[in-house]
C-alpha cells in the first residue's frame, strides 16, 4: 500500500465513523482530516525542538527562518515550482538562510539581535521585491496562506513531508537531545566535556529550518515561530523538572494544533488555522501564568 492509499483509508475511516456517530460534520471533509493528520505530528515536534529554543534563547532566529520561507516560496514561482508546495525553494533558501545567519554569528562581535534583524530585513526586502514579479503569475492572495497557513492546502505531499521531517528530527535530534540541552544551558561545561558545541549549534539551526519549512502550511510562515515559543514557554512556566518541561510543551502544542483547526471548522469562525492554533496555546500561556500565580507549588518552576 502507498502512501496515498493509506491516508485515503484513513481518511475513509474517520468519514464512516463520524457519519455513524453523528460526530461534528468537520470529520467529514478530507481536507479537515489531512490537516489533523499533520497536527498530530506537527504538534509534538514543534512542542520538543520549542523547549530547546527556549533554553537557545532563539526565539528571534526561528522567526526569520519563518519569514525567510516567504522569500522562499516567491522564488520557487518564479523558477517554475508549484505555487501551493514550492518545498525546494523553501528549503533550499531557508537552509542557506539560517547556516549563513548562524555562521555569521559565530564569526562577528554583533550581537545576536542585530545579526537576525539584519539578516530578516534583508530577507523581507528581497521577498517583497520578488512578489511584485510573482503577482504576474500567480494571484498573490494565494500568498496568504503561505503567511498564515491554511487547512484547505494540506494534500497528501505535505503529509509526506511532515512525516519525514519528523522521522528525521526524531533521528537526528533524539540522541543528541542531552548533549544539545547542556550545551544550551552551559556552553562552557559541555565543551569541557568534549561536547562540539557548534556542530551542535548548526544541526539544531538546520533542524529548526526543516521543521519550519514543513509546517508552513498549516501553522503559515509568520505564526511558526509562535507555536515553537508559546506552549514551551507555557509548560515552563508551570515545570518543575526538564522532563516535566518537555512533556509538557508537547502536550500543549498537540492540543492547540488539533483545538485550532477542529474549534473554527466546528463554531464556523472566519480564522485561518494558524492563527487559530496560536491563539489556543496563548489561552494555555495565560492559564500557566494564573496557575504560577496562585498555586505555590509552580512558582518554584526553575528551568
Amino acid at each position: 500500500m502507498n502512501p496515498s492509499d493509506f491516508y485515503q483509508w484513513i481518511r475513509d475511516g474517520v468519514e464512516i465513523w463520524a457519519t455513524q456517530s453523528n460526530a461534528t460534520l468537520a470529520f467529514q471533509y478530507d481536507f479537515v482530516i489531512n490537516a489533523l493528520m499533520g497536527a498530530i505530528f506537527i504538534g509534538p515536534l514543534l512542542g520538543a525542538l520549542g523547549s530547546m529554543v527556549v533554553v537557545k534563547r532563539m526565539a528571534f532566529f526561528s522567526q526569520a527562518v519563518g519569514n525567510a520561507a516567504l522569500t522562499g516560496v516567491a522564488i520557487g514561482v518564479l523558477l517554475g515550482e508549484s505555487n501551493t508546495s514550492p518545498y525546494v525553494s523553501m528549503f533550499g533558501f531557508c537552509l542557506i538562510f539560517g547556516i549563513v545567519l548562524k555562521y555569521t554569528q559565530h564569526r562577528s562581535s554583533l550581537s545576536n539581535d542585530t545579526l537576525i534583524g539584519v539578516f530578516l530585513s534583508i530577507s523581507l526586502a528581497l521577498g517583497a521585491s520578488l512578489l511584485l514579479f510573482v503577482s504576474a503569475k500567480i494571484n498573490t492572495h494565494i500568498m496568504e496562506a503561505v503567511l498564515f497557513g491554511s487547512v484547505l492546502t494540506v494534500d497528501d505531499t505535505d503529509i509526506n513531508i511532515l512525516i519525514l521531517t519528523t522521522i528525521a528530527c526524531a533521528a537526528i535530534g533524539g540522541p543528541l537531545y542531552n548533549k544539545t540541552m547542556l550545551a544550551a544551558l552551559n556552553g562552557s561545561l559541555a565543551a569541557a566535556r568534549g561536547i562540539k558545541v557548534k556542530t551542535l549549534d548548526y544541526i539544531f539551526v538546520i533542524m529548526i529550518t526543516v521543521v519550519t519549512v514543513a509546517c508552513v502550511k498549516i501553522v503559515g510562515a509568520v505564526l511558526v515561530e509562535a507555536l515553537l515559543l508559546i506552549p514551551a514557554a507555557a509548560a515552563r512556566n508551570v515545570s518543575r523538572s526538564l522532563k516535566g518541561f518537555v512533556i509538557g510543551s508537547m502536550v500543549i502544542s498537540t492540543i492547540s494544533c488539533l483545538a485550532g483547526i477542529i474549534i473554527p471548522m466546528q463554531y464556523d469562525l472566519p480564522l485561518p488555522s494558524g492563527g487559530a492554533i496560536i491563539l489556543c496555546s496563548a489561552i494555555f500561556f495565560l492559564i500557566t501564568i494564573v496557575a504560577r500565580a496562585i498555586f505555590p507549588q509552580f512558582r518554584t518552576a526553575r528551568l
